[in-house]
């Protein structure tokens, strides 16, 4: 079975292109690491847990960040079939991850924890692969639980599918229970890839990494022709053009190869260490005789949530332009651009699609290239309308424009909630508090319900998720997706330290949270901020309206301490002078706010303002 690298090509009637989609923690990987085993590619001794998660916050976390394709042997009636299979992320950051890997494919396994039911994001993913059409495969896991109601799932799944809820597959990813049957059905179900051998080759790249000794190692489907090492080839986006120093396939570890042929998934080495040159979604030809006609590729993902990202040390700033270069080769859905802040210095604007995406992103940068990194505060992007008629988009606080403003938009995304009905009054409750619309309310089952709601991006990105997991006991599952804009009244918030506006701690709110917001801020401030040898106000402000105040007070030497009795003239004299001198300090004075201090108030959490209590 392990020959399959040194084969020339695989009949395409002979190829299988599948991948796992499902919600956060309903088995993915677990079922992958079992296929991994039933087909002999991972011998026993080197099999681990999570074997296709390769980061250490994968598997820290528990969670799969990015998808990872593998060539599986497979023989049914006596015939060897080849399945590529691509396991990917459950988390609603990651739907492009999942969108990519879909283009890859012809059919997809569907999976649902038989413990749980369908959740929000198992939904979302199933629409994309509908819109995809592509095979969907109905699976139940975890069936060897004490709580799993495998016939109960098998109608709410056959439901939503459209099947019979016999035709849903039973496994249990732990054991291997099942999972030689799914295999059979996947080689039985999934259409084989379509495409023409004898066409100019064309090849769809879906993934790419860097790596430090090789230089970006590329992945890519073959849509037509063949790929052979050893020849010319052209990015059609770009124009690039590279000699192929090596093809091979994932099995599960990288083996070379004599080539791809049409509907086989593999890789491309060709010794370029610029990571600018292989961009996800291009289509990969031939030099000479190549393509005319490139792939669709895919849409380009609009960043849902902006923070701006800056070195601690301002020295490390080439070397966190050169990490996010690398970590976007790797990650196509984040994007940044340079700017500067009075306070932080030299940095970058990033965008992410979700608060998850921002966090797993900032961890990496720090793991993977040793950088120490400050992040502001995150926020949307919103659309600013003068009366006279100027047009500003707004991605960071600092931007926002001065004067008077005839309307400002912001994002509004459409929410999907999946929740035991029990739970349906807390959840309105919560959605109304964050401005939300109910849209709908349907039943899936007589205990289940899904609601749909219309809210402000906004108001989703920071604490929306815990506080919906906290109410709901952990049994609500959210998906969003944005839906356009609305117009809303929405202001800036400034803190002036000693007058002075810092644009680090700036915010653009609702103005029905603006005074929640600037009191905050000002409360956290006065805690962090050491004291000087002079008062500081810390003033919370609405353009020139001050709508909150703490005061970090003075150290004060006592100058009375001489004085014993005697006249009070004599007290009042050594006063005033220590005022002048306070007051010509103040005069002089920068308040310095240390490092820790933006740390700990742009941290978005605000379980972390009790802890530091």
């Amino acid at each position: 079975m392990s020959t399959f690298a040194d084969q020339t090509f695989t009949p395409p009637e002979l190829i299988r292109n599948f991948c796992i989609i499902a919600h956060i923690d309903h088995g993915k990987s677990t079922l992958a690491d079992r296929m991994l085993q039933l087909t002999g590619v991972v011998e026993e001794r080197a099999m681990r847990a999570q074997y296709l998660d390769r980061m250490d916050i994968e598997r820290e976390r528990g969670i799969t960040i990015k998808a990872q394709n593998v060539r599986l042997p497979w023989q049914l009636d006596g015939r060897d079939h080849v399945l590529h299979m691509i396991d990917t992320p459950g988390h609603v950051d990651f739907t492009y991850e999942v969108s990519r890997a879909l283009e890859a494919c012809e059919g997809t396994v569907l999976l649902v924890d038989a413990a749980q039911g369908i959740e929000a994001q198992t939904l979302a993913n199933l629409y994309l692969a509908m819109e995809n059409d592509l095979t969907i495969i109905p699976v139940l896991n975890k069936i060897d639980l004490p709580a799993a109601d495998p016939d109960k799932y098998a109608k709410e799944l056959a439901h939503i599918v459209g099947c019979e809820p016999e035709e849903v597959l039973r496994v249990s990813a732990k054991t291997g229970l099942g999972v030689g049957d799914l295999l059979d059905e996947v080689v039985r179900r999934v259409p084989a890839p379509v495409g023409d051998a004898d066409a100019p080759a064309r090849a769809m790249i879906f993934d790419s990494v860097y790596d430090t000794y090789r230089g970006v190692v590329t992945y890519i489907r073959v849509v037509d022709g063949q790929i052979t090492p050893r020849e010319r080839i052209r990015m059609m986006s770009t124009g690039a053009t590279h000699e192929l120093l090596e093809v091979g396939i994932i099995s599960p570890e990288p083996k070379p190869s004599r080539g791809l042929g049409v509907g086989e998934v593999g890789y491309l080495i060709t010794g370029v260490k610029d990571v600018r040159q292989s961009k996800v979604g291009d289509t990969v030809t031939r030099e000479k005789k190549g393509a005319v006609e490139p792939l669709a590729g895919y849409r380009e993902p609009k960043p849902m949530v902006y923070s701006g990202l800056y070195p601690v040390d301002g020295s490390d700033y080439p070397e966190l332009r050169e990490a996010l270069e690398k970590l976007q080769l790797n990650d196509a859905a984040l994007t940044f651009e340079p700017e500067t802040s009075a306070a932080l210095g030299f940095g970058f604007r990033c965008g992410f699609l979700g608060l998850l995406h921002l966090e797993i992103t900032r961890d990496r940068l720090e793991r993977e290239f040793g950088l120490d990194l400050i992040s502001t505060a995150p926020n949307v992007v919103y659309r600013v309308i003068m009366e006279d008629g100027a047009e500003h988009v707004v991605t960071n606080p600092s931007d926002w424009p001065e004067g008077k403003r005839a309307e400002v938009y912001e994002p509004v995304t459409k929410c999907t909630i999946i929740a035991p009905s029990d739970y349906i009054g807390a959840i309105m409750e919560l959605c109304q508090a964050k401005r939300g619309q109910l849209g709908g309310m349907d039943y899936l089952s007589e205990d289940r319900v899904e609601l749909r709601y219309t809210m402000p991006l906004g108001e989703i990105i920071f604490d929306f998720f815990d506080s919906l997991k906290s109410r709901t006991r952990g049994y609500a599952s959210l998906d969003y997706e944005e839906a356009g804009e609305q117009d809303a009244e929405l202001v800036k918030v400034d803190i002036l330290l000693q007058g002075e506006a810092v644009d680090a701690f700036s915010a653009i709110v609702h103005k029905d949270h603006a005074y929640n917001y600037g009191t905050r801020m000002a409360t956290k401030l006065r805690e962090l901020i050491p004291r000087q040898q002079f008062e500081v106000p810390i003033q919370a402000a609405i353009g020139s309206r001050v709508i909150a105040r703490e005061t970090i007070r003075a150290m004060r030497k006592d100058v009375l301490a001489k004085c014993y009795g005697g006249d009070i003239t004599r007290k009042r004299k050594l006063l005033e002078k220590q005022k002048e001198g306070k007051k010509r300090m103040k005069m002089v004075g920068r308040v310095e706010v240390p490092q820790e201090a933006f740390v700990a108030a742009l941290s978005t959490d605000d379980s972390g303002k009790d802890k530091k209590k």
